[in-house]
């Protein structure tokens, strides 16, 4: 009961700094995102928000992001709906925000803010991970489930149960290949259901009967890719019998033509060259960590925190799939969540290279526990990157502790993980590998202790000029101040250092800001 009472009181806060239930427009949640569609983005009190207690951070996007965390999220969300339904209900019919001027402001700010996102390569990447994200609980929880039932399974334990869970582990990854195409006619603007039934042909057993370009295919074949290209394929199809088809005619033809249509290409070519590509990413995938493995865990490692801060990394959520689906795990992720280790010890050197400045400090220890769970934006976006250098030094973390891992995989130690989405400390029950849970656990483990050695080094050492170093190596307290991506203190914008809005450092995360504008995070270095 306490728990849903500090959960509605976290909605009931948010909702009058978002401009009140008439100013919200629609509602949503990811993984760790309270998404609103707001009428007018000026009614936001942007720094009341970032100083509640729950709120890590918020994004400006298409929609107005507001981060709680993993978990918490899904739980505030729907006491913030029931608000804002009731706060419907209770308002005047000619609430000022229903004015047309007050509408036109808001629609020419929130223009304004998606320009600045809005290249063709992001906006693809966008509508890629839009797919994909989604998928992510189911991903988690099978990758659990199978996990657990590995370790039943090596020690012997609950044989009568062991094959319950493998069901339960494995049933969602054999039929992927169908959410993947309806959330990918759902996203490309057609007939979900459609794209799902075409994707659905990729999986079906019997395409066993079918031979295509003189090979017999296999059930599967293709997978999350050949599902992606299917759903795309159909609705650009959908679209095509919507101009010429009668009205009359619509419901019978267009759905036929459709599926026929999508269908024959995806059995006849798309499966066939969808394969060839899923096989040549996962044969990539192990001859790059096999033969530059510490090399290459060293450049993934390092350079996945800038990715994030550019929107780039959503290229690699389908690559993690289609490696999840071919062997049971990716072995990049692992790799690319050295990234917040590296994060976690710089903030770590940052608190013991300012112990006069109380107001960094305490956003450290408050961010901190998230950090260690793989939640960046608070550390990010709280303490590295408006200070600069130490964003740098966390980078240089990560990439020793993607070195180590990179390395064990060269020597033959594979390291994956079962899903996509958690890091840090929260990796840990979706790991595997092909030498035992022990085994993969331990490697993992000790890359999270490279990254943070390495980070809190490189940042105690080399995260600081002496000019940095005395302008912040004070008490801010006293001074006036703005509010961090956690809601602490920091120094005010008069001072060169800034804030910035909340960006996750997870691969379950599919926004992007552009950190390269002054107002967003100005960066000292």
């Amino acid at each position: 009961m306490a728990t849903e009472d500090k959960n509605r009181a976290t909605a009931a806060a948010i909702l009058p700094l978002v401009g009140g239930a008439a100013n919200v427009s629609s509602i949503a949640h990811c993984m760790t995102r309270l998404r609103l569609g707001l009428h007018d983005r000026s009614l936001v009190d942007d720094e009341a928000l970032k100083a509640l207690p729950a709120v890590m951070g918020v994004v400006e996007d298409d929609t107005y992001q507001i981060v709680l965390g993993p978990g918490t999220v899904a739980r505030v969300t729907p006491e913030f709906e029931q608000l804002v339904e009731e706060g419907r209900e209770a308002a005047p019919p000619q609430a000022a925000v229903s004015s047309d001027d007050l509408a036109a402001q808001g629609a020419a700010i929130k223009a304004q803010q998606k320009a600045k996102n809005a290249t063709p390569f992001k906006l693809f990447l966008r509508k890629i991970a839009n797919i994909f994200v989604p998928l992510i609980p189911a991903l988690i929880g099978c990758g659990i489930i199978a996990g657990l039932n590995g370790l039943l399974v090596n020690l012997g334990r609950l044989p009568a149960v062991t094959p319950a869970l493998a069901a339960m582990a494995s049933g969602f990854m054999a039929l992927i290949a169908v959410f993947v195409g309806y959330n990918t006619a759902k996203e490309f603007g057609g007939t979900p259901i459609l794209g799902g039934a075409v994707a659905a042909i990729i999986v079906f057993p019997g395409v066993a009967n079918i031979d295509a370009f003189g090979q017999t295919l296999s059930p599967g074949q293709g997978g999350v890719l050949g599902a992606l290209g299917a759903a795309v394929l159909a609705v650009h199809v959908e679209k095509w019998c919507r101009r010429w088809v009668p009205e009359a005619l619509d419901v019978l033809v267009t759905p036929t033509l459709t599926v026929l249509i999508s269908g024959l290409a995806t059995i006849f070519g798309l499966m066939y060259v969808a394969g060839e590509i899923s096989s040549a990413i996962g044969t990539f995938a192990d001859w790059l960590l096999s033969n530059g493995g510490a090399g290459a865990g060293f450049v993934l490692g390092g350079l996945f925190l800038p990715l994030v801060m550019l929107g780039l990394h959503q290229a690699l959520i389908p690559i993690h799939t289609t490696l999840i689906e071919q062997q049971g795990y990716t072995v990049l992720l692992p790799i690319l969540a050295m990234a917040g280790a590296g994060q976690v010890g710089a903030a770590m050197a940052v608190y013991f290279r300012l112990p006069r400045n109380e107001s960094i400090r305490r956003t450290i220890k408050s961010a901190l526990p998230a950090g260690l769970l793989g939640v960046g934006e608070p550390l990010i976006y709280g303490v590295s990157l408006p200070l600069g250098r130490p964003f740098i030094t966390a980078c240089v973390g990560g990439a020793f502790g993607g070195g180590f891992v990179g390395l064990f995989n060269q020597l033959g130690d594979t390291v994956g993980s079962t899903a996509i989405g958690p890091s840090g400390w929260a990796l840990f029950p979706l790991l595997d590998g092909n030498h035992g849970l022990g085994s993969t656990i331990a490697i993992y483990g000790a890359g999270l202790l490279v990254g943070y050695v390495a980070g809190f080094l490189a940042t105690y050492f080399f995260g600081f000029s002496k000019d940095l170093l005395t302008e912040f190596n004070v008490s801010q307290d006293p001074a006036p101040s703005t509010v961090t991506a956690t809601g602490g203190p920091h120094p005010s914008p008069d001072t060169g250092t800034g804030t910035g809005t909340g960006r996750a450092n997870g691969p379950d995360s599919p926004d992007s800001t552009d950190p390269g504008s002054p107002e967003k995070a100005p960066v000292r270095v």
